[in-house]
């Protein structure tokens, strides 16, 4: 067999669309992996924050002269240090209109308190030291003279008459009166409609919860007057160019961002913190690296949150079951800054409407500061809620109105002929099976099988209920990506990506889709992303868009690639570069066999081969692609739960999903993605909750206290894709990283109030807990 055919195979066993394992996983198995905290840089220093125990206070003082004399401690920094350096606050990145086309209320977030404390965990100080113990203990020196003002945690307390204030220039704790939708055809259809479904309910607030607490090493080069801060995150040309534009003040050019294997993140680490200042700033004074981890104690008060929601749903309905409106109205909890209010506001709006024809809409809500951990990005960031918000409506409309659940959803389905569909969202759907997707994963739950499967638990005391959850997502907004590939010394090829891997396993995809377009070996191609001095731009790894966007990016580059060889081949082959032709990684001469592989190609270039100055003189490639628009990835979780009626004890006992994510370039891959996303859906529903009492301070902060989905908590699942290729982009892939999520949330507690459904409940909020079903069991609720 010769090279043509050995690289035909090739492609066939690494191609586009087989369940190829991950390339990093034998590195991370053997406990091989370099995160934040397994780096060690000659001389480093270590940091320990010191934080407010207290909600809300006036910070009159700090005193830290005896924490300064400590043995080991080298400098404790407060705000008047970053103040007097020039370091600036954090700002939030985005500023959604008000209702009026006002600007959003964005006080700025100092790195270290100044003037106030909003929140428990909020940084003060921060201590450097030789040890990271002997910070440790001089913080515990560090006294604080706050005088306390009182807290409030929810939205509702917050935008009551007479409510503390949080922030000077934003009256009654409000950040943003935000609005979409046309109010008086949204008012007519409810006046005019036959029926109308009203929900009040809760999305509730969640700690983020990686594997990998944060962690950062602050250094600062005084010769080239550059800083370097080595930090898991989701994207260094993002984080670098908020570090540089509103901490530092200096340009991009002069910060370097690093960051190796990341051990998850969802959202949550995205953006810049306040630690990274003081350990920048530390790093010049003392003139050595300084380095920070988080403790899981203190990362439930300083890592973002998610959730937090409050809502009044509603859907109207005409004789038939049509729908003709839906209208969301409710707050959603900042915390004490303000970071993109995406998941209350705009995700709210792409994706109330879900996989269904709604002629009119309507999204009211108020983003309220409060004094608790703010609000970020979580699995989704508002997808997940607007698919529950919609799917919890059409259950409880169909019993309203006595009409099967399944039939509503067919009733009132975006019909694959109706594409592409503008929905009132101002989205543009260019693909999907609705329809069929819903009665595939109706036929492999066995829907028609559930009263056999009921009546088997009522006979061991169990309440057995099944819930549908269709949802359609809409994937991150179109931004500008990197595709580079390197041909290295050593005979590999780097792929160069401003997405940035923190779990999902990008080398591989990304290595099917460039091998499969090229030629390049999949196990001679490597994948470099957490190095801003090598990207040109990047968007990073949010909104489940990284295979859409660097799928494409590649594909583009990849022609660049093929293009550069067809001419250096006609040189090496003494032929017209017209006459040459490309296929499974090898340039031939048309009409013969003559020919030279892309792999030999870049060896003879590496040889020092020499080349007319018309010709491109190297196969490298860098491309900056402007990126397709959104995508659609949809699909039907279906769930069966037995609840009981002793313990009032919930268990996920049959999972079924069918999703369409257009292309899939790796089904193992895809699978793992959606497992996982489903894992932190029932999580959610059923065990997770972060809350405060009177004073503001969190009531759970390890994980002795705060719920999480085990092992013991997944149900087997069954997964099937039904592909509906998208049609904007090269590749036709739709997303996946976050629809776990967005299917779980409905499906599960559709299936909790079915089988609660025989003792009155028409509703009940996340989380599930068994103390609050066996109140409702009980009579006690």
């Amino acid at each position: 067999m010769d090279s043509y055919d050995d690289t035909a195979l090739a492609l066939m066993k690494f191609g586009v669309g087989q369940p190829v394992p991950r390339k990093e996983d034998p590195t991370l198995l053997r406990g091989q992996g370099r995160y934040t905290d397994d780096i060690n840089l000659s001389g480093q220093a270590y940091a320990v924050m010191v934080r407010s125990r207290i909600a809300h206070g006036l910070l009159k003082g700090i005193d830290t002269a005896a924490a300064s004399t400590m043995p080991g401690v080298l400098a404790v920094l407060t705000s008047a240090e970053l103040d007097a350096a020039g370091f600036g606050p954090l700002k939030c990145p985005m500023n959604i209109p008000q209702r009026d086309g006002s600007p959003m209320k964005t006080p700025p977030r100092p790195s270290l308190a100044k003037g106030k404390v909003r929140f428990v965990g909020e940084a003060v100080a921060c201590v450097v030291a030789e040890t990271a113990l002997q910070a440790k203990d001089a913080v515990e020196a560090v006294e604080l003279d706050i005088e306390e003002l009182p807290a409030v945690t929810s939205p509702a307390e917050a935008l009551a008459s007479g409510a503390p204030q949080i922030h000077d220039g934003v009256p009654g704790n409000l950040a943003l009166d935000f609005h979409y939708g046309d109010g008086e055809a949204v008012e007519k259809a409810f006046a005019e409609a036959a029926h109308v479904t009203r929900l009040e309910i809760v999305s509730n607030r969640i700690v983020v919860n990686p594997m990998e607490p944060r962690s950062a090493i602050g250094s600062y080069d005084p010769a080239s007057q550059r800083w370097t801060l080595n930090v898991g995150c989701q994207g260094v040309i993002g984080l670098r160019g908020g570090l540089a534009r509103d901490v530092l003040g200096v340009t991009p050019d002069k910060v370097r961002v690093l960051t190796g294997n990341v051990g998850g993140s969802f959202g949550m680490k995205s953006q810049v913190y306040p630690e990274y200042g003081p350990l920048l700033l530390a790093s010049k004074q003392l003139g050595r690296p300084v380095k920070w981890t988080d403790e899981r104690s203190e990362s439930f008060l300083s890592d973002h949150h998610g959730r937090d929601h409050q809502r009044i749903a509603e859907l109207a309905l005409d004789k038939d079951g049509n729908f003709l409106a839906v209208r969301l109205t409710g707050t959603g909890n900042a915390g004490a800054y303000i970071y993109p209010p995406m998941p209350a506001t705009t995700n709210a709006v792409k994706n109330i409407i879900d996989v269904y024809r709604t002629s009119a809409m309507e999204v009211n809500s108020k983003v309220v500061f409060t004094n608790t951990t703010p609000i970020g990005a979580y699995r989704g960031a508002g997808r997940p809620e607007g698919n529950y918000y919609m799917e919890r409506l059409i259950d409880t409309a169909a019993r309203e109105m006595g009409i099967d659940r399944a039939e509503l959803r067919r009733r009132n389905h975006i019909g694959p002929t109706q594409m592409p569909y503008k929905a009132p969202s101002g989205m543009n759907y260019d693909s999907g099976e609705f329809t069929t997707v819903l009665d595939k994963a109706l036929q492999a739950a066995d829907w028609a099988g559930f009263d056999r499967r009921r009546q088997e638990s009522a006979a061991r005391n169990k309440l057995r209920g099944r819930g549908i959850g269709s949802y359609l997502e809409v994937t991150g907004p179109p931004a500008k990506e990197y595709g580079g590939i390197r041909f290295e010394a050593d005979g590999t090829v780097t792929m160069l990506s401003g997405t940035l891997d923190y779990g999902q396993g990008h080398a591989t995809p990304f290595a099917q889709v460039l091998s499969a377009k090229t030629g390049i070996p999949f196990e001679r191609l490597r994948l470099l992303q957490g190095d801003s001095d090598q990207l040109k731009v990047g968007g990073g790894t949010g909104g489940s868009k990284s295979a859409l966007v660097a799928s494409q990016a590649f594909l583009e580059a990849g022609d660049i690639l093929i293009e550069q060889g067809r001419q250096i081949a006609a040189h090496v082959l003494e032929a017209s570069a017209v006459d040459i032709e490309f296929m499974h990684g090898r340039f031939t001469i048309a009409g013969t066999d003559r020919g030279i592989g892309i792999m030999e190609l870049a060896d003879k270039l590496r040889s020092g081969l020499t080349l007319p100055p018309d010709v491109p003189q190297s196969l490298d490639v860098s491309h900056i692609s402007d990126n397709p628009p959104f995508s659609f990835p949809n699909g039907c979780h279906v769930a069966e739960v037995e609840i009981d009626r002793d313990t009032g004890t919930i268990e996920v006992v049959r999972y079924f999903m069918v999703n369409d994510f257009g292309t899939v370039i790796n089904p193992m891959l895809t699978a793992g993605q959606a497992h996982g996303g489903v894992i932190q859906g029932i999580g959610q529903a059923l065990m997770e909750r972060t809350i405060y009492d009177g004073q503001g301070q969190p009531i759970a902060g390890s994980f002795m206290d705060y719920a999480m989905p085990r092992a013991a908590d997944a149900p087997d699942f069954s997964i099937e894709n039904h592909s509906v290729p998208c049609k904007t982009n090269l590749l036709g892939v739709k997303g996946c990283g976050e629809a776990g999520c967005a299917g779980a949330l409905p499906s599960v507690m559709n299936a909790v109030v079915d089988a609660l459904s025989e003792f009155g409940i028409t509703h009940i909020d996340m989380p599930v807990t068994p103390e609050k079903v066996w109140r409702v069991l009980n009579g006690k609720a």
